[in-house]
C-alpha cells in the first residue's frame, strides 16, 4: 500500500486537484446529456459518472442505504466541480498555446518510478488496485503537467520565498527548545468576594475597575514596584509584585498564556484567575539550551522548495478562482 499511497501523492504533485481523464469508449451504448456549459464546451452526464465512477461503487458498498441518495448527490456535484475546472484549464492552456508530449509524459513517469525505486510492472499492479488503467494514469500525468505549465506561464514569477521564512521554518520543525527556559516575574493582582487584610470585601466590579487603573498606569511606565504596593492584592505586594523564578512547566497555565511570548520590560493583558484579575511584567528570562537535529545548509534547500509548492498551490487556487470568475458556466 506504500507504493499505492505515493502514486496517489504523485498525481498531485503539481498543484491541481485530481481530475479524473476518460476512456474513449467509456460512453458507448449510454443515454446521454449534456449537464454543464463551460464557455464553449459542455459536460455530459456520461462525463461525471464514468470520471466518478469508483468513488460512487465505494459509496454503495460502504454508505447505508439511508445516507446513500445524500452522499451519491454531494459527490457528484464534487465530480462536476473538478471536471469544471478541467475544462477551464484545457481551454486556458489552448489558448496560451500550451501543450504537452508523450514525451513529457514519459520522462514524468519515468521520474516517479525512479524516486520510489519501483519497476513499471509494480505500478501497473498498482494502478490497477486504484482502479484505473495505465492509460487512465498518464493522463493524469498529461493534465498535472499542463496544469504545472499553466502555473509557470501565469504565477511562477509572483511567487517568492524570502530567507526570514525559510528560518522561521527551520527554527520550528528543526530545532527544539528544551524545558529549562527560565522567566523572573512580577505581579500586580486584585481580588473579590473574600476579606482583605483591612477586612473589606471588594465586588467583583470593584476588582476589575482597580486592576484596569492599575493596568493602563503600567502600560504608560508608571513604576510597577510602586504599582504593586499601591494597588495589588496578592501577597507579592509586599516585594514591589516580585513572584520570582519560574521556568516554563511550572507556571499554571494562565499565567504561562500571558507572559509566553513577551519581551523582558513588557506588561501582559489582564486575566482572570478564580476570583482575582491579575497582570504580570516580565522581569527578565533566561533561554533554554537550543537541540539542532540538522544543520540549516542541510536543508534549507528542501524547506525552500516545501514552501515553494505551498505559496504555488495557493497561487493556483487565486488564480483558478479568477478563471472561473471570467468564465461562463452554467449548469443544466
Amino acid at each position: 500500500m506504500l507504493r499505492i499511497s505515493f502514486l496517489v501523492s504523485s498525481l498531485c504533485f503539481v498543484l491541481i486537484s485530481t481530475l479524473f481523464p476518460l476512456p474513449p469508449n467509456s460512453r458507448a451504448n449510454v443515454i446521454d446529456r449534456n449537464i454543464a456549459i463551460v464557455n464553449e464546451d459542455t459536460i455530459t452526464l456520461s462525463e461525471v459518472n464514468e470520471t466518478g465512477r469508483e468513488i460512487f461503487r465505494k459509496l454503495a458498498e460502504e454508505t447505508p442505504q439511508d445516507q446513500l441518495p445524500a452522499a451519491l448527490e454531494e459527490a457528484r456535484r464534487a465530480v462536476l466541480n473538478k471536471l469544471i475546472d478541467k475544462k477551464l484549464v484545457v481551454q486556458e492552456a489552448k489558448r496560451l498555446n500550451i501543450q504537452v508530449s508523450d514525451q513529457e509524459v514519459d520522462t514524468a513517469l519515468q521520474g516517479i518510478l525512479t524516486n520510489n525505486q519501483m519497476t513499471m510492472e509494480q505500478m501497473r499492479q498498482d494502478i490497477r488496485v486504484m482502479g484505473m488503467t495505465e492509460k487512465q494514469y498518464r493522463e493524469e500525468l498529461r493534465e498535472q503537467i499542463l496544469s504545472s505549465k499553466l502555473i509557470g506561464h501565469e504565477v511562477r514569477t509572483k511567487v517568492v520565498i524570502p530567507e526570514a521564512d525559510i528560518l522561521n521554518f527551520y527554527k520550528s520543525h528543526f530545532t527544539t527548545t528544551d524545558a529549562n527556559k527560565e522567566y523572573h516575574i512580577l505581579q500586580v493582582g486584585t481580588i473579590w468576594g473574600m476579606a482583605k487584610d483591612d477586612g473589606t470585601i471588594p465586588t467583583r466590579t470593584e476588582a476589575d475597575d482597580k486592576i484596569k487603573k492599575a493596568h493602563k498606569l503600567a502600560l504608560n511606565g508608571k513604576d510597577f514596584g510602586e504599582l504593586a504596593r499601591s494597588y495589588s492584592d496578592m501577597p507579592s505586594a509586599s516585594d514591589d509584585g516580585d513572584l520570582g523564578v519560574f521556568q516554563f512547566d511550572e507556571m499554571a497555565a494562565a499565567m504561562r498564556d500571558a507572559v509566553r511570548y513577551l519581551s523582558p520590560g513588557e506588561i501582559s493583558a489582564i486575566v482572570e484567575i478564580d476570583n482575582s484579575f491579575q497582570f504580570f511584567k516580565l522581569h527578565s528570562s533566561q533561554e533554554g539550551t537550543t537541540v539542532t537535529h540538522e544543520s540549516y545548509s542541510a536543508v534549507k534547500d528542501q524547506i525552500r522548495e516545501k514552501l515553494y509548492q505551498q505559496a504555488m498551490e495557493q497561487r493556483y487556487k487565486e488564480w483558478m478562482t479568477s478563471i472561473r470568475q471570467k468564465a461562463y458556466i452554467k449548469i443544466l
